[in-house]
C-alpha cells in the first residue's frame, strides 16, 4: 500500500502541475495511459483534484478551475519518480531470499504490486534485460538468469573501464566546471557522515552511487552513461545479499572516497589513476563477497 501510495502521490504532482485554467480533461483510461499509471491511481487523482476545488468533475465533464499552488502539491521528500519506484520493488524481488534462477517475472503481477501500468514496467525490464540478467519470455513473462559470480565479475570489469576514464577526464576540468562544487559538496557529505557514523553508516550506498555518477559524468559519453544506470543498480543494491560487515566495509569505502576525492582535486593524474584502481579493487572484493554462496563453491578469495 505504501508504494502505491508514493505512485498516486508522484503521479498526482505530476499531472496537477500541467494543468491549464478551463481546460477540459480526457477520460480515466486516458490520463492512466498518459502518466503511466493504474486506472483506479487515475481516478483518485481526479477525486482529489475534485475535492480540493481545482477542477468541477461531473460525470463525464471534467473542467479546470484553478491552477494548483504549491499547498496542493504532496512535499518532495514524500515522492519518488516512477522510475525509482519501479526499480526499487524489481530489485526487491530478485534479492529475495525465495529467488533463484528460473524464477518467474510476471509484468502483470509487478505493476499490480506498485500500482502502476504494465507499459511502464514493460518498458524498465526492456531496458534492464539488456545486461544479462533477465530474459524476455512469451505472454508478458521474464525469467531470472541468476546473478552469478560470471556476472558479477564482467560487471566489475566494465565498471572499472568505465570508471578509469571518466576520473581522467573529470581530473582534466576547467575549475569553474560546476563538478568541483559538487564534488566538494559530497566531499563534506562524506565527513558528516563519519563524524555520525554508527548512527549513519547505512546511508552510505546512497552516497556512493551519487559519488560515482558524478564522476562517470565527467567523460560526457552517452554510452558510458546509459550502461552506468546498470552499474549503479546493482552495486547499490548488491549489500542487501549480505549485511554482515557493513559497518567495516563502508567504513573503509568512504576512507578510500576522501582519498580518492583528494587525488582528483589534486589534478594529479597518477594519483588518481591510483586511487580510482585502488577503491574500484576493494568494490570488486565487496561485490563478490556479497554474492549468496553456494555450498559447493568456495569463498571467492
Amino acid at each position: 500500500m505504501a508504494r502505491q501510495n508514493t505512485v498516486f502521490k508522484e503521479a498526482y504532482n505530476r499531472y496537477a502541475a500541467a494543468l491549464r485554467p478551463d481546460a477540459a480533461l480526457p477520460s480515466e483510461p486516458e490520463i492512466a495511459a498518459q502518466l503511466g499509471i493504474s486506472r483506479s491511481t487515475a481516478r483518485a487523482i481526479l477525486t482529489r483534484l475534485n475535492d480540493e476545488g481545482i477542477i468541477r468533475w461531473n460525470k463525464r465533464q471534467k473542467i479546470v478551475l484553478r491552477v494548483p499552488t504549491e499547498n496542493d502539491l504532496f512535499p518532495s521528500e514524500e515522492t519518488d519518480s516512477l522510475h525509482d519506484i519501479i526499480e526499487r520493488s524489481f530489485m526487491q524481488r530478485i534479492l529475495s531470499d525465495d529467488a533463484a534462477p528460473g524464477m518467474q517475472i510476471n509484468e502483470l503481477e509487478l505493476a499490480r504490486e506498485i500500482g502502476t501500468g504494465t507499459t511502464s514496467v514493460r518498458e524498465f525490464l526492456i531496458r534492464f534485460s539488456r545486461f544479462g540478467l533477465i530474459e524476455k519470455r512469451p505472454n508478458s513473462h521474464w525469467i531470472l538468469k541468476g546473478f552469478t559470480r560470471e556476472f558479477a565479475l564482467e560487471l566489475a570489469d566494465v565498471r572499472e573501464m568505465f570508471e578509469l576514464h571518466s576520473a581522467t577526464e573529470f581530473g582534466k576540468l576547467p575549475p569553474e566546471s560546476e563538478a568541483w562544487a559538487a564534488l566538494a559538496e559530497i566531499k563534506a557529505e562524506h565527513h558528516a557522515m563519519l563524524n555520525d557514523f554508527d548512527a549513519r553508516y547505512k546511508e552510505f550506498s546512497a552516497l556512493d552511487e551519487r559519488f560515482h555518477l558524478l564522476i562517470h559524468g565527467a567523460a560526457k559519453n552517452r554510452f558510458i552513461a546509459d550502461f552506468y544506470d546498470a552499474i549503479a543498480i546493482i552495486f547499490h543494491y548488491h549489500y542487501q545479499w549480505n549485511k554482515a560487515f557493513a559497518r567495516q566495509r563502508n567504513g573503509r569505502a568512504i576512507h578510500e572516497h576522501l582519498d580518492y576525492i583528494a587525488a582528483l582535486e589534486s589534478r594529479d593524474q597518477a594519483a588518481i589513476d591510483f586511487s580510482c584502481r585502488l577503491h574500484l579493487r576493494s568494490a570488486r572484493q565487496t561485490l563478490l563477497q556479497s554474492l549468496p554462496q553456494n555450498p559447493a563453491e568456495p569463498p571467492p578469495a
